[in-house]
Formats: C-alpha cells, sequence, structure tokens
C-alpha cells in the first residue's frame, strides 16, 4: 500500500493485454493542490493529511506515481454526433490503477489533463482550469442529487499557460470511477473484426460489473440487457433532475452505468424539452428531450459488438437483441414514472399518472417556468400554500387547472400533508447547479485567481435538498442580463 493510502489491483492491466497503452503523465512545472474531495479520500480509505502535501500535488499531477500505479491510456472508438471514429482513446487521460476501498469496492483512479498519449490526435492532451473544476463541481453536485456518477477526487493546478481560445491557466482533474469501460472500447475490438478481443473485454466486463449475468444461461444477453437497464435508470435520473449530459456519444456512455465526461452539461433553467447548451450541438441530438432516444441510440451501437457472442446463428443472436434493445422505452418509462411520483408526492400508482405529470410539464413548457423550482414549490401548495408556485407563472391562473386535477389526485391517498410535503422537499431539490452561478465562480477562479465562490458553491450543493436560510440567490434563476448560456467541451 502506498504511504498516502492507495491500495492498487490493477486487473485491466493483468488481463486485458492489448487493450491499452502503458503511458506516463508529461512532468508540470509546480503542481499546486487546488482541491481534496474529503469525504470521498475518507470513503476510498486515503490518508488527507498525507495527500495535503507537496507530495500529494505531485501525485495528483502525474510528476511521481504512488506505489503500486501503472499507468496507461485505454483504446476505444465512438460514435461522435451520430459519425464514427473508428480510434479515439485516452487522449489527455490516464488510467493510474484500480484502487480498493476499505469496503473492498474497486475504483478506477483516473488523471485527466496529464499530456500527450498515443491516442491524442494532434491534440495536446492537457486541461485548462475551467474545465476541471467544472467537471469536480457538477460530478460533486450530481452525486449530492443521488445520480450515478463518476467523482472528482482532487484538482491541481500544473503551473503551466494552456492556448485555447484565450491563454488559460493549466490544471489536472483526478477523478474515480467504476471503471472507464465504455460502449466506445467494444466498437474499438469490433470495428476491427478481433473477436478475442472482444470476448475477453466481455467476460472482463461480466466479472467486474455483472457477475450475477455470468450465471446465466446466455450471460452475453444477459450483460447486454443489465446494462440497458442501467442505462435506463441513469437517463430516468437525469431527466427527472433537469440535466443535459450535452454530449452523449458512444464513447461518453459508461458500460457500468454512470454519468461520465463532464464536458458541455448543465442543468435546465425554464423547462423547454428542445434545451440545448452545448456549443457544438447545432443540430440539437443531444437536447434535453432527446435524451432517451439517444441512449437507445448508443445501445444498439452496443449491441451490435455482441451479436457474434450472443449467439452462433446472427439472425438468431439479432432477434434476441432486438428484442432486448426494444424493452428500453418501457424500462425507461418505468423508472421516469416512479421517479415522477415521488416527486409529485404520490404514494399509490394509477393509470392515469403518467398524463398527469405530462400535463404538468406541459404547464411548466407552455409558461416558461423554471423546473427546479415550480418542483420544489409544490410542498408549499400541500401545505395550504400555492402562491410561491402561482408567482411563476405569468398569468398566476394559469397553474390553476392542473393543480386541480393533481389535488384531487392527491386527496385519494389519505396522508398528512406534512409528511407529504417533507416526502416532496427529499426528492426535489432547492439547489442545483445553476448556470450564471457555476459561470460566476468559474470566472472568480481562473480570471482572479479566487476559489472562494466556488468552494462556497460547492458547499450549497453539497446538500440540495436542506433549504437553508441566507442562500436564496442560489436557488434563483439566471437574471434576464445572463442572456443565452452556451457550454463547451472543455478540450
Amino acid at each position: 500500500m502506498d504511504a498516502c493510502g492507495f491500495h492498487f489491483d490493477n486487473s485491466y492491466v493483468r488481463k486485458l493485454e492489448g487493450f491499452f497503452a502503458p503511458w506516463q503523465a508529461a512532468t508540470v512545472p509546480s503542481p499546486r493542490l487546488l482541491m481534496l474531495n474529503h469525504p470521498l479520500a475518507t470513503a476510498l480509505g486515503l490518508d488527507i493529511a498525507a495527500l495535503e502535501t507537496e507530495r500529494g500535488a505531485a501525485i495528483f499531477s502525474g510528476n511521481i506515481l504512488p506505489e503500486g500505479a501503472e499507468p496507461l491510456a485505454q483504446a476505444y472508438a465512438g460514435h461522435q454526433f451520430g459519425h464514427l471514429s473508428p480510434q479515439l482513446g485516452d487522449g489527455r487521460a490516464l488510467l493510474l490503477g484500480e484502487i480498493l476501498a476499505p469496503d473492498g469496492k474497486r475504483w478506477d483512479l483516473q488523471l485527466k489533463g496529464s499530456g500527450r498519449t498515443p491516442f491524442s490526435r494532434g491534440g495536446d492532451g492537457k486541461a485548462a482550469l475551467g474545465p476541471v473544476l467544472r467537471e469536480y463541481l457538477l460530478g460533486e453536485a450530481m452525486h449530492a442529487l443521488g445520480i450515478p456518477t463518476t467523482r472528482a477526487l482532487a484538482a491541481v493546478s500544473t503551473g503551466e499557460i494552456i492556448h485555447r481560445d484565450t491563454p488559460q491557466p493549466g490544471a489536472i482533474l483526478t477523478r474515480i470511477a467504476a471503471s472507464h469501460i465504455r460502449v466506445g472500447t467494444f466498437q474499438f475490438f469490433a470495428l476491427r473484426d478481433d473477436r478475442d478481443k472482444v470476448r475477453k473485454l466481455t467476460d472482463y466486463t461480466l466479472a467486474r460489473h455483472y457477475p450475477d449475468a455470468q450465471h446465466t444461461s446466455n450471460p452475453y444477453l444477459a450483460l447486454f440487457q443489465a446494462v440497458a437497464e442501467r442505462q435506463a435508470a441513469l437517463l430516468a435520473r437525469w431527466m427527472l433532475a433537469g440535466f443535459i449530459h450535452g454530449v452523449m456519444n458512444t464513447d461518453n456512455m459508461s458500460i457500468a452505468g454512470e454519468t461520465i465526461d463532464y464536458g458541455p452539461c448543465a442543468f435546465m433553467d425554464r423547462y423547454d424539452p428542445a434545451t440545448v447548451f452545448s456549443s457544438i450541438d447545432s443540430q440539437g441530438r443531444y437536447a434535453y428531450g432527446n435524451q432517451p432516444l439517444i441512449a437507445q441510440w448508443n445501445l444498439t451501437r452496443f449491441a451490435e459488438t455482441l451479436v457474434e457472442l450472443v449467439d452462433p446463428d446472427s439472425e438468431t443472436a439479432i432477434a434476441l437483441l432486438t428484442e432486448a434493445i426494444n424493452q428500453f422505452p418501457r424500462q425507461y418509462t418505468a423508472y421516469w414514472l416512479q421517479g415522477m411520483r415521488t416527486k409529485l408526492g404520490l404514494i399509490t400508482n394509477e393509470d392515469q399518472d403518467q398524463d398527469l405529470a405530462q400535463q404538468w410539464l406541459t404547464a411548466l413548457e407552455e409558461n416558461s417556468v423554471d423546473f427546479t423550482r415550480a418542483f420544489r414549490s409544490l410542498s408549499t401548495v400541500v401545505l395550504g400554500n400555492p402562491a410561491a408556485l402561482r408567482s411563476q407563472f405569468d398569468v398566476p391562473a394559469a397553474a390553476d387547472p392542473w393543480l386541480q386535477r393533481w389535488q384531487e389526485r392527491l386527496a385519494r391517498e389519505p396522508m398528512p400533508a406534512t409528511e407529504r410535503a417533507a416526502r416532496m422537499d427529499q426528492v426535489n431539490p432547492v439547489y442545483i447547479p445553476r448556470n450564471h452561478k457555476v459561470e460566476e465562480a468559474l470566472q472568480a477562479a481562473t480570471q482572479q485567481g479566487d476559489l472562494g465562490l466556488f468552494q462556497r458553491l460547492l458547499d450549497v450543493l453539497a446538500e440540495p435538498f436542506n433549504e437553508r436560510p441566507g442562500l436564496e440567490s442560489y436557488a434563483q434563476p439566471a437574471p434576464e442580463s445572463f442572456g443565452v448560456y452556451k457550454t463547451f467541451c472543455g478540450t
């Protein structure tokens, strides 16, 4: 075990030779630890005091390796905005290895922004401070909201200047993930018709992430079904929180079912299924409302890599996988509807609940109402005060027809109002990463070197369901002067 507490056990290196390029991080001139995720470090069994030293900064910058690390750049392909790129891979990231937490769970430990690799395709392999802090913040916000996600362990500045549209301070993110195996990892080897490697990768994935599927009559079909199920649950959680990933390429779909690669992502303010924040998504492919459809499209690409494993007869295999793919909309809707019932304060199931939920969303869209605030305000209606919600509609009376129908539905479920409201407040957040607050914090950090606003926002988002006095500005939508918000991939 490393002196900082890293307990490495690198199964990817041992079992998947030929799936990666062994590599070393580029040396950086002046690494400085900016952020260390104390709760996460504790859960991983790491020594916080040892990490908050020059040695810790050197580890998180890649200047030195912790004992047991075996750094590598993973190979993968991917469909980017629907167009196939047969070779992508870790162009600015290094998997240091897999660490074992005290509870026995296995986590990938990865540096992001650590320099060029054999997969860099002409890029410099570096990362700027803004995107590093953005991923740190968004990942921790998602975790606090209960959405499966990769997480940031640390962020360091490098002492370099990174040249993008403008010169920016350089930084490196250290993140953990259940693994970094993606749909694109399978595509990389399937595209090369390397059947042996596809089988090895599939067997490894089964053993690491879906061991129960190994004991079924058709483990490879069971793997696909399990991955699809996790994606359905993940996408439902995204949608229920108003999250827009922004770049749902197949290389950004984790086989483990976690949110991965925070680039041009953001949370929706006013409810509109066509909302797009990404500056490069000119066609709206990855708009909020399209996300479940894109997830199914990506899963179809995953299924294509498994055909020869699922059954020796391709027609039989395709029929089985197609049947599994066609189950995805039903699975997604079931997760989404159950989550929507909880957000609406419903404790039983009725046939018309989906229509009730859709009518609510239609009312929000037609009246340009803020998604997060509207849901949070429903608990005040339960307590007998509809004014906070009605005031969010330009014409307050526009809320009344739906409110009447909803309250009639609630009346069929006897429950004390205080208990129902408390349950709703546990799933409808007060605080999300509001775009204007995120930009305010990132600008202070990158332009003034002041992390105060960033730390404050991180603290607020750590308890998204707990309303606290003095934080009212963090619950408000952006002012009109903020204008149209666009995000960038950060590469």
